[in-house]
């Protein structure tokens, strides 16, 4: 069977819930995000680990992003972000699951097919289950109005006009960009949101509320892109001792926010990278006295959210960030395109080996014999069919071979 072909079966098969392939079978599960009130549309706050009152006192937006209210609203309230489907691939058979392997992925993304082949040739090759979890506003939690292509379309034209000079602004990232430009901490709490769902995952599953998945199992992060910021953070914080064993692979991901180049038709515009750089990178600690709800998260003894901060910027808090990281070195194996634009190989290098390169992370290189992109590394190309086939196989052996270490 093709590349093509058994991508398009694969398809078949994740769309179908709960059908199998090739040895294997996908189930469909629901979850509901306890953290979802933790998001834009309040202005009363809780704390629940420090009892604490708090107040969001930045939710004021400018009129970017106002055009549609299906673009802009109070995301509290988005009923899709909050009940949500994850899925997960595993091998056939009635066993419960003690293996885990989370696979974490990009930014944007509305579908899980590229993906499919990746968390096959894991399942395959370490006898893992696969966990497809979304993260906040992506893939099945984004409302469904932002892939009506049509509306986006003209939603693209309405931004392209208002800014004649945009670099990057298409249908496929105009609702997220809009989003993001109108009120750029939502990267914040959707990054938040999702790091403690994966946490109230990892506790219902450890509590035995999880039909197929054993209360002792243990679990290992395959990210890419903006996936691994996600893993980077749950791994470095190490909740609970939750992720002492993890073993965290990346693949064209692992440096910090703003080392980044990310404006692309598939991820951002020019505009909303400006409004995010700007914010989260040159202003934050302003912003930071201002707003008394981020000001805790990110400053007031929640571990995640220092984390979080030292991962936006290079040369915050460095010295912190790369003791954990080098605590964390023999777990972390990272894996570079030589031609990806948005994570460059220096740039992986600089945040997982540190500025002085007394990390001992393995980044390794490599390059594809075809036309590839960040976005799109296994492009669905017949007349590369084989090359392409090639290179997942030998990108998964090496990932399952790490995963596979004891």
């Amino acid at each position: 069977m093709s590349y093509v072909d058994r991508c398009h079966e694969l398809k078949l098969a994740f769309d179908g819930g709960e059908s199998e392939f090739d040895g294997m079978e996908f189930r469909e599960y629901q979850f509901h995000s306890l953290a979802h009130d933790i998001l834009p549309g309040k202005t009363n706050y809780y704390c629940e680990s420090h009892k604490l009152d708090l107040i969001e006192n930045m939710f004021a937006q400018n009129e970017i992003g106002e055009i549609q209210d299906d673009v802009h609203m109070n995301d509290v309230v988005v009923e899709e972000n909050k009940n949500f489907s994850y899925n997960i691939l595993k091998p056939k058979g009635d066993c419960k699951i003690e293996k885990l392997t989370f696979i974490f992925h990009g930014f944007n993304e509305k579908t899980w097919d590229k993906y499919l082949p990746w968390g096959q040739a894991i399942c395959e090759k370490t006898q893992s289950a696969v966990v497809f979890f979304p993260i906040a506003f992506h893939m099945q939690r984004a409302p469904k109005h932002w892939s009506d292509k049509k509306a986006m379309f003209e939603l693209s034209k309405k931004r392209k006009a208002q800014f004649p000079n945009i670099i990057g602004s298409s249908l496929s990232n105009v609702a997220i960009s809009m989003r993001l430009h109108s009120m750029p901490q939502r990267f914040i709490w959707s990054g938040l949101q999702t790091y403690y769902d994966i946490i109230q995952f990892i506790e219902e599953c450890k509590s035995g509320k999880h039909e197929l998945i054993d209360k002792d199992f243990s679990f290992d992060i395959f990210a890419y892109s903006i996936g691994g910021f996600l893993a980077e953070i749950l791994k470095l914080t190490n909740h609970k001792n939750y992720f002492s064993e993890t073993k965290l692979c990346l693949f064209c991901s692992g440096a910090v926010f703003n080392r980044l180049s990310p404006v692309s038709k598939f991820i951002l515009d020019s505009e909303v990278n400006v409004t995010l750089y700007s914010y989260l990178v040159e202003h934050f600690s302003s912003f930071l006295k201002k707003d008394n709800l981020l000001h805790h998260y990110i400053e007031e003894d929640h571990m995640e959210g220092k984390v979080f901060h030292t991962m936006l910027e290079y040369k915050n808090m460095r010295y912190f960030r790369e003791a954990l990281f080098k605590k964390a070195e023999n777990q972390i194996y990272a894996i570079a395109l030589k031609g990806d634009s948005v994570f460059p190989t220096y740039e992986i290098e600089n945040t997982l080996k540190g500025a002085s390169r007394d990390i001992n992370i393995t980044v390794e290189e490599l390059d594809f014999p075809y036309s590839y992109s960040h976005e799109n590394p296994f492009p669905m190309n017949k007349a590369e069919s084989v090359n392409i086939e090639e290179s997942l196989d030998l990108v998964f052996s090496k990932v399952c071979d790490f995963l596979n270490q004891e």
